[in-house]
């Protein structure tokens, strides 16, 4: 009996320290990115059978970079590319990291179903809406456009943290952060959704996954792209390159440091060799099998540094942000 209880000892101490030497992976940042990391967390978890773990927080891009320049977590998701003052934090605290895109998006603006006078708009329409100058003044649909209806404008939007306002802005207002600021704010996409399909006056914008997974209770519209072809967000108008200019690749930013780890290595070539299957089964586009290939030797490489220098572009191909010499 003596024997079992000391046996029972030594196996409960054996259990503990398993437990404790699973590994653990901190991932935060963009909720637009969330739906692929964390399917890619899931598999790789299950691969791993257990002796992983893998966390995947939602703060939005800004506050992802944030802890991530801290050195709080080891991979930052990212819907645009890091920015100059987070650039500036991350070298002040030693942090050095690898920019790898991941898949596109289709940024997707909504309205409510019960909406019939909106199918399509143009960017100049958007930027009616959404500019600065529109604040206190544009607060009718008519304000927009004189033949919509005398109704209130409710516009809901992803707040100041977040990548999507970052993008949205920069293509459709022409400055990233360019806003006006009378709109209902929120970094959780979820809120945005519950929003948009209460309000028949509401308009908003988020990633393609949230509206793909919400589509009974809200509409896409159609947006004119620069050729004036007016042109419904999905998967296969963001690879013909003709969902313009609201189609954007979305990244992970890998800490340097983090990447001496084992755990942390097999984690990030393994999203980049599965990343395909998974953006697609959450509703991403997937980039080509080349564009996976040079981000995987780029990371094997540890190329760090941003092959953007600090500001949003608009329009970017991957294949060629990839050949970039990053800047630190």
């Amino acid at each position: 009996m003596k024997s079992l209880k000391i046996a029972a000892v030594v196996a409960g101490v054996f259990a503990t320290a398993a437990v404790h030497a699973q590994a653990l992976i901190k991932i935060d940042g963009s909720s637009t990115v969330f739906p692929v990391t964390e399917a890619v967390a899931e598999d790789f978890q299950k691969a791993k059978k257990g002796s992983v773990r893998v966390t995947v927080g939602i703060s939005g891009t800004g506050g992802g970079f944030k802890k991530f320049c801290r050195g709080e977590t080891d991979i930052s998701d990212a819907s645009r590319p890091i920015l100059k003052k987070e650039m500036e934090d991350c070298a002040k605290a030693g942090i050095k990291y690898i920019e790898l895109p991941v898949a596109f998006d289709a940024l997707t603006v909504v309205v409510n179903p019960k909406n019939t006078f909106i199918s399509q708009l143009t960017v100049a329409e958007l930027k009616k809406m959404w500019e600065p100058a529109a604040q206190g003044k544009v607060l009718k649909w008519k304000d927009v456009n004189p033949a919509w209806p005398d109704a209130p404008l409710k516009l809901f939007g992803p707040g100041a943290d977040s990548g999507t306002f970052d993008y949205f802005t920069e293509a459709i207002n022409g400055k990233s952060k360019s806003s006006r600021g009378d709109f209902t704010a929120s970094e959780d996409d979820n809120v945005l959704v519950q929003g948009v399909s209460r309000d028949n006056n509401a308009l908003g914008f988020f990633g393609f996954a949230y509206y793909d997974e919400n589509k009974g209770k809200l509409k896409a519209v159609q947006i004119v792209n620069p050729k004036g072809k007016a042109v419904t967000p999905s998967l296969e108008a963001v690879m013909a390159g003709e969902y313009e200019p609201l189609a954007r690749p979305i990244f992970i930013y890998v800490s340097a440091k983090s990447m001496d780890r084992p755990e942390i290595k097999e984690f990030v070539e393994f999203y980049l060799k599965h990343g395909a299957k998974l953006a697609k089964e959450v509703k991403y586009v997937p980039l080509g099998a080349a564009d996976y290939k040079h981000a995987l030797d780029n990371f094997s490489k540890k190329k760090t540094g941003t092959g953007f220098g600090g500001e949003a572009e608009v329009g970017v191909k991957v294949a060629d942000l990839l050949k970039r010499n990053p800047k630190e």
